[in-house]
């Protein structure tokens, strides 16, 4: 919305300050500054308040506001007073306001860094979490501004107002003045806040996809009124999969006298229909979408499902019309899956809804899936259903202009029906958003993701999304440090799954292998090394064995004590008359399901070569959907709620199974009245304690695939119940404020946005303010310079070009190690100047000796999507040539930079390969975290390299270093609640 001439030329209406966000109970609203067109809408709106809410903004009876207070409470300046409203359809429905004032309470202008704050919310939209999200939008404001607290007078019976400001995590003072309760808030953010904020956050984007999910009705807007078409199949398949809910045809089209269509009410428009609609199916052409999404604001509908095609995937003109199409949805509340969407299903038997083009919803299970791409969709659930595997909950996001893969994790966090979450996506609009929702949602239950277009450097035709220039084997890795199960196919993903959701996990990689092909087990064994788990000797029990013999063996490898997971393989039988035997399936399946539910808990698969019956029997045994107990761990003793004391459970990694119980009050639903302080972890599933359905794969490699990552997820959650710490280096080598305060001289009051590299002398010392000592290094533009450099510095010495095509290049004779004399050093630099050039091109320095050791790279950057990312390497070939280079994410803990070194391909040769002596690893570990914590605490360093690090038995040498400096990226994730606008 434009500003009026009215409002002050010196600040112009600040749209960044525009957000929509989603309320508590998961429906949409738009927050935005008020401006002086807004005065019939707030007298409107202050008419539909009651008196009661009146009296509490007002300490008096107000029943009107006066034409005095419309011009105060419209006319601002965006500076000293401030005023945001919250609207649906373009009406408010709650307002906040606050004032600079100074010491005495009195209106002020800056420095003075206190407001007075208030707010007012329409009766009917009172407990959906307005007021909550205007203080949060208000309070970023007021920091952008410059003021530091907030004051507020709150009458004592104003209890919900007082829970406002008491439940959001900012530190407050209290008293009790003159009849009305006296508030002090700090706002700058806390642990507390933040925590608060994300826990509102995930509370109501959970619940924004529960309501498209299991709605109460749905209507399906373009229903065809002959067979076929993409509206008569959804409707089609809504009946079929028996919907619980009402269900209603709607085209404008339909005859006046048409009152049914397949058995269902027949209606020109929604306007026709009498009782709420909760999902709108819109399967209309393009450009009658407006209209229908209209009609569907107007009256009251929850959530979009829009099939048509025709927007970001035509090309900018569709992407314009796409992003139209997402501001008038949430203009009325509204969230939408799509546009160019396949659709969504829910299996739960009080929904049953297929309101897809699925023309047979799936089995009931415990897999939830989300893709991005209607083809890909169709494939996954083609491929469970051969296999037997059910699902929770489907969604095929399409172009995925709203709803996205962020939003079903939260979903699937909570959703107590699954088990296991298979994300299929092709990008990332808040990477970083992503990695955290996925830890924590890893943390109770597998995540398996396949990402599509990872080599491409673009987003897919419809994806309106930013594009992350960070590498895919950065993001890989990224995904592996939040516990993300990041397999490279859908089939991969599927075989994982099936796994997960059907099987406990394996508390190590020791597997056991047995089965009635010899040559089928060593292909086993040969796939276990090559997947990095370690798999006993094959036991063959010949091809004469039976069912019960396959059982006993079964039994006794999940009863041996140094055996993880079993993975048998099967051929089938040969008869006496030498034919296949191929219908035992069933018998087998019995024996191998009765041995594993006597047995120790412990993760079975299935390799077999055409039995027939088998896979089907396995899949049959037991239902993906079977109820679960009480979240127990690894070790299968009843898991402690996170955060519980160490006391409280096992410390190994929890493997929760299911509800038991209902959730406590104030986390039972996001729509509740409750709000805690911060994020309720729900008693979520995950994969079971005991087996259940096994999974049959027809290669070797296959199961074995989805065993490893099994085990690889079980380590995680393994490590991730005792997390590492972020070390504070609170001593003399730390001065963050004397960093700080260096970063701001060298970027200057007008800094480029481009930013500007630091020198060597420069990058020396802001390295040093954390700790991190660089060798330093003397010019020598001449041998005369050289020889005063190596008196000064003391020999032995080096000789380097550091010309830009010769930096770290040694191989071409650019670096000279080891002058112990003048000669030795005359000798060099002659040389290397008659080789290369002159020395005003190649600019040669002159570094002391360091210690001999391994040399390494150690760099961290920022992504403006991804975030600081923390880089580790040998330097040269290993790293540069092979790619073998590990990542992870700032701030990192100390278990972070433990695994960061250990995950190189290279590895090794820090740790005393082929009789080498091994490293000093915990000098380099603390340089990696000292690097992390310079990034973390001043996101204007927005990149360092340091290169070499030679690492000696006994401490290490950095050798070079390059910085630059940027003022640094936005941090959407540390900002107030809003949704993306792409």
């Amino acid at each position: 919305m434009e500003p009026t001439p009215e409002q002050s030329p010196h600040h112009a209406y600040p749209d960044h300050w525009e957000a929509d966000v989603v309320l508590r109970d998961g429906g949409t609203a738009r927050i935005r500054p008020i401006t002086t067109d807004d005065a019939e809408r707030l007298v409107s709106f202050y008419e539909q308040v009651s008196d009661e809410s009146k009296y509490y903004r007002f300490f008096a009876p107000y029943p009107r506001l006066s034409d005095r207070d419309v011009h105060r409470f419209t006319h601002h300046d965006y500076v000293d007073r401030v005023g945001l409203a919250v609207t649906i359809g373009g009406e408010f429905i709650g307002t906040v306001r606050f004032d600079r004032i100074n010491d005495q309470g009195r209106p002020a202008s800056a420095p003075a860094d206190e407001a007075e704050v208030a707010f007012l919310v329409q009766d009917a939209h009172q407990g959906r979490g307005v007021a909550s999200a205007l203080l949060e939008h208000i309070a970023a404001v007021a920091r952008e501004r410059g003021i530091r607290r907030f004051a507020a007078e709150v009458l004592p019976a104003n209890n919900k107002m007082i829970k406002v400001f008491r439940d959001a995590g900012y530190t407050q003072q209290r008293s009790f003045e003159d009849g009305s309760v006296h508030l002090t808030l700090d706002l700058e953010p806390t642990e507390k806040s933040l925590a608060v904020q994300r826990g509102r956050e995930q509370r109501a984007e959970a619940r924004s996809v529960q309501r498209l999910l299991a709605p109460g009705s749905v209507a399906v807007i373009g229903t065809g009124r002959t067979p076929g078409g993409v509206g008569r199949t959804v409707l089609r398949n809504l009946l079929a999969a028996g919907f619980t809910g009402r269900t209603y045809a709607v085209n404008r089209a339909f005859d006046e006298g048409l009152a049914t269509l397949d058995g269902v009410p027949a209606h020109r428009s929604l306007g026709e229909i009498d009782e709420r609609v909760d999902l709108a199916v819109i399967a209309v052409p393009a450009h009658r979408v407006p209209e229908a999404v209209a009609d569907c604001g107007e009256h009251g509908v929850q959530g979009l499902v829009v099939l048509s095609a025709g927007y970001a995937e035509r090309g900018s003109a569709g992407r314009e019309l796409q992003r139209e199409l997402v501001r008038q949805a949430r203009s009325y509340g509204m969230r939408i899956i799509g546009p160019n969407a396949f659709g969504i299903i829910n299996t739960a038997e009080s929904v049953r809804l297929n309101a897809s083009l699925a023309p047979e919803s799936p089995a009931r299970g415990r897999i939830g899936l989300f893709t991005q791409s209607g083809a890909i969709g169709i494939a996954l659930l083609s491929g469970l259903h051969r296999r037997g595997a059910g699902l929770s909950s489907f969604i095929s996001a399409g172009n995925r202009a709203d709803v996205s893969g962020n939003d079903f994790l939260q979903y699937s966090f909570e959703d107590q029906d699954t088990d296991v979450a298979l994300l299929y996506l092709e990008s990332l609009g808040n990477p970083r958003k992503f990695t955290r929702l996925a830890r924590r949602t890893a943390a109770v239950k597998p995540v398996v993701v396949v990402k599509g277009a990872r080599h491409s450097g673009t987003n897919p035709p419809g994806h309106a999304v930013p594009v992350s220039r960070i590498p895919d084997a950065t993001v890989s890795a990224l995904m592996r440090q939040a516990g993300v199960i990041r397999v490279d196919t859908v089939t991969e993903m599927v075989d994982a799954g099936l796994l997960l959701a059907g099987q406990p996990l394996p508390a190590g990689p020791r597997v056991a292998i047995l089965g009635n092909s010899e040559s089928l087990g060593l292909l086993t064994y040969d796939a276990c090394l090559a997947e990095g788990l370690r798999p006993r000797p094959p036991r063959d029990l010949t091809t004469a064995a039976s069912p019960q013999d396959f059982r006993d063996a079964l039994a006794e490898a999940l009863a041996d004590g140094t055996c993880d997971a079993v993975i048998v393989t099967a051929i089938p039988w040969v008869g006496e008359n030498g034919e296949a035997e191929t219908g035992d399936g069933e018998v087998l399946a019995a024996a191998l399901r009765g041995a594993a539910a006597g047995g120790p808990a412990k993760p079975v698969a299935v390799v077999h070569v055409e039995i027939g019956g088998l896979a089907e029997a396995l899949a049959a045994a037991s239902s993906t959907a079977a109820p679960r107990t009480r979240p127990t761990t690894l070790a299968g003793r009843p898991a402690a709620a996170p955060g519980a004391p160490a006391g409280a459970a096992s410390a190994t990694a929890t493997a929760p199974t299911g509800p038991g119980t209902e959730a406590p009050a104030e986390t039972a639903g996001a729509a509740g009245t409750t709000e805690p302080a911060g994020t309720a972890e729900p008693e979520a599933a995950g994969p079971p304690a005991r087996p259940g359905r096994i999974p049959a794969y027809p290669a070797a490699e296959r199961a074995v695939r989805a065993m490893a990552e099994a085990v690889k997820y079980a380590q995680w959650r393994r490590q991730a119940a005792t997390p590492g710490k972020v070390p504070e280096f609170l001593d003399e080598t730390t001065d963050e404020p004397g960093a700080a305060a260096l970063i701001d001289t060298l970027l200057g009051t007008a800094p480029d946005p481009r930013g500007r590299p630091l020198t060597h002398d420069e990058a020396r010392e802001l390295l040093g303010r954390y700790g991190i000592p660089v060798r330093p290094t003397l010019p020598a533009p001449d041998p005369e310079a050289a020889v005063a450099a190596a008196a000064r510095l003391g020999y032995p010495v080096a000789l380097k070009t550091t010309a830009p095509h010769l930096r770290h290049r040694a191989d071409l004779g650019g670096v000279r190690l080891d002058l112990t004399d003048e000669d030795a050093l005359r000798r060099a630099y002659a040389e290397v100047t008659e080789l290369l050039g002159k020395p005003a091109e190649l600019l040669p320095v002159v570094q002391s000796m360091a210690p001999r050791g391994v040399d390494t790279v150690v760099r961290a950057s920022i992504d403006a999507a991804a975030g600081a990312v923390l880089s580790f390497g040998l330097a040269g070939a290993p790293s540069e040539l092979l790619g073998d280079t590990a990542h992870r994410l700032v701030p990192a803990t100390d278990r972070d930079a433990a695994e960061l070194i250990r995950s190189i391909k290279a590895a090794p040769v820090l740790f005393g390969w082929r009789g080498s002596a091994p490293v000093d690893t915990p000098a380099l570990e603390e340089l990696l975290l000292r690097l992390s914590r310079l990034v973390d605490d001043h996101p204007e360093v927005v990149s360092v390299a340091l290169e070499p690090v030679v690492v000696a038995p006994q401490g290490l040498t950095v050798l070079g270093a390059t910085v630059r400096l940027a003022p640094p990226p936005p941090r959407g994730d540390l900002g107030p609640r809003r949704l993306p606008n792409y």
